[in-house]
C-alpha cells in the first residue's frame, strides 16, 4: 500500500541550531582540558542577544562570550545588515554550577537525569537511517556548500528543507515534494533563486529520488530576506526531531547539544542507535527501535525495549536479553565503550547526529555484529552467518 512520510531539516544557521552549535561548543572547549566537567549548558539568541545559562561545573577556564561569537562568524553571521553580527550582538552569561542534589547522584556513577532514549536503525539506506531524514540533511549540506563556495553567493546561512517520501509498504520509492526555504539577499528575483535552487542544489543532492512528477516548493512565500535571530528566536534543543529520526519512530524525551556523557539523554540515546544499527548490520532485523529508560542517580537502566517491527530473525524478548548482556548500559560504560569524554560534539549539532560515517561518531560503528549474531545463534540454537560487509 503506498503512502507518504516527511521529514525536515534545518540549515547551520537555523535560530535553534546556532544555539545547539554555541552550547557544543562551549562544551567542547571544558571536555579539551577537562574531561570530568559536568555540562548542561543552554544557548538562546534573538535580535542582537545572546542568552547562555544552565549549570555547568569544570576545573578548566572557559571564555564563552569569546566562544560564542567566533561561531556566530563560523557560521556566517558576519555583516551587520543581516541584522545579527558577531561583533556587534550582546552576549550574556548566567551559568551556576551543577546542583549538589543532582552531583551526589552522580558523582557514584549514577544517571545524570531521568528519562527515556530512542534508537533506531533500518536498512532503507547504506547508513542504516529512514530515507526522509538522510535525504534532508543531505539537501541542508548541500545548501551549505552552495551557500559557503559561492556557487550561489546570494545565499545567506538560515533556511531549512523537508522531503515528502512515497513509499509503496516500507520501501521508499521516490520524492513526492521537495519544500526548501532560504533566505537570500535583496537583489535576487524569486524567479531566479527558485530555478538556481532547484538545479543547482536539489537536483544534484538528490538525484536518483526526484522525477518529473516531483513538486518543488521553494521559498514559498516568495521573499526570505529577514531570517536568522532577527526573524525567530533560537533556543539549545528545540530541534530534537531533527537531531534524530526525522519523526519516523519515537523520540527520547529530552535533547543532546550543550550536555556532557552522563547525561544519559545524550549518551544513552547514542548506545541505543549503536545497538539498533549493529543489530540491522547483523542482519538479525530489518529495522530495530530500541528504547532505554533510566533514574537519576541510578546507574542500571529500569527498563529495556526492543521492538522490530515483525522483521526480526529471533525474537523481541530474546534481543533484549543479549542487549543486557552484550552491552554496557550504565552511563559510566556507556562513556567509556563509545569514547565520549573527547571534544566532539561540535559537528553534531547539525545535520543530524545519526546516520554519519564519521570516526568521531562511534555510536555509528558496526563493530559489535559478530558477537551479536553469536549471541543469536545461541539464543536460537542455530548457527547465523555473519554478512562480509557488515563489521566496519
Amino acid at each position: 500500500m503506498s503512502h507518504l512520510f516527511t521529514s525536515e531539516s534545518v540549515f547551520r544557521g537555523h535560530p535553534d541550531k546556532i544555539c545547539d552549535q554555541i552550547s557544543d561548543a562551549i562544551l567542547d572547549t571544558m571536555l579539551a582540558d577537562d574531561p570530568m566537567c559536568r555540562s548542561g549548558c543552554e544557548t538562546f539568541v534573538t535580535t542582537g542577544l545572546v542568552l547562555i545559562s544552565g549549570e555547568i561545573t569544570t576545573s578548566t577556564y572557559v571564555d564563552v562570550a569569546d566562544i560564542a561569537r567566533n561561531v556566530i562568524k563560523d557560521i556566517g553571521y558576519t555583516e551587520p545588515e543581516f541584522g545579527f553580527e558577531y561583533r556587534t550582538c550582546g552576549v550574556l552569561v548566567a551559568i551556576d554550577k551543577q546542583s549538589p542534589d543532582i552531583a551526589q547522584g552522580v558523582d557514584t556513577g549514577g544517571a545524570g537525569d531521568q528519562g527515556l532514549m530512542v534508537g533506531y536503525a533500518c536498512n532503507q539506506t547504506e547508513e542504516l537511517m529512514p530515507l526522509p531524514i538522510q535525504l534532508s540533511h543531505k539537501l541542508s549540506m548541500s545548501a551549505e556548500e552552495a551557500r559557503t563556495s559561492g556557487t550561489l553567493p546570494y545565499l545567506r546561512p538560515d533556511g531549512k528543507c523537508q522531503i515528502t517520501v512515497e513509499y509503496d509498504a516500507k520501501q521508499p520509492k521516490r520524492i513526492e515534494t521537495v519544500v526548501f526555504s532560504t533566505q537570500h539577499n535583496e537583489e535576487v528575483e524569486h524567479e531566479d533563486l527558485q530555478r538556481d535552487c532547484i538545479e543547482k542544489i536539489i537536483k544534484p543532492a538528490l538525484d536518483g529520488y526526484v522525477d518529473d512528477q516531483t513538486i518543488y516548493h521553494v521559498n514559498p512565500t516568495g521573499r526570505f530576506v529577514i531570517g536568522g535571530p532577527v526573524a525567530d528566536a533560537g533556543m539549545t534543543g528545540r530541534k530534537i526531531i531533527v537531531d534524530s529520526y526525522g519523526g519516523y519512530i519515537a523520540v527520547g524525551g529530552g535533547a543532546f547539544s550543550g550536555k556532557e556523557p552522563m547525561k544519559v539523554d545524550r549518551s544513552a540515546a547514542y548506545m541505543a542507535r549503536y545497538i539498533a544499527k549493529n543489530i540491522v548490520a547483523a542482519e538479525l532485523a530489518d529495522e530495530c527501535e530500541v528504547q532505554l529508560a533510566y533514574a537519576i542517580g541510578v546507574a542500571e537502566p529500569v527498563s529495556i525495549f526492543v521492538d522490530t517491527h515483525g522483521t526480526g530473525k529471533v525474537a523481541d524478548v530474546s534481543l533484549t536479553e543479549i542487549i543486557r548482556d552484550t552491552f554496557p548500559l550504565t552511563p559510566n560504560g556507556i562513556t567509556e565503550h563509545l569514547d565520549l569524554r573527547r571534544p566532539i560534539y561540535r559537528k553534531t549539532a547539525c545535520y543530524g547526529h545519526f546516520g554519519r560515517e564519521d570516526p568521531d561518531f562511534t555510536w555509528e560503528k558496526r563493530d559489535m555484529v559478530e558477537k551479536l549474531q553469536s549471541a543469536a545463534g545461541d539464543s536460537s540454537g542455530q548457527t547465523i552467518s555473519v554478512p562480509q560487509t557488515s563489521v566496519a
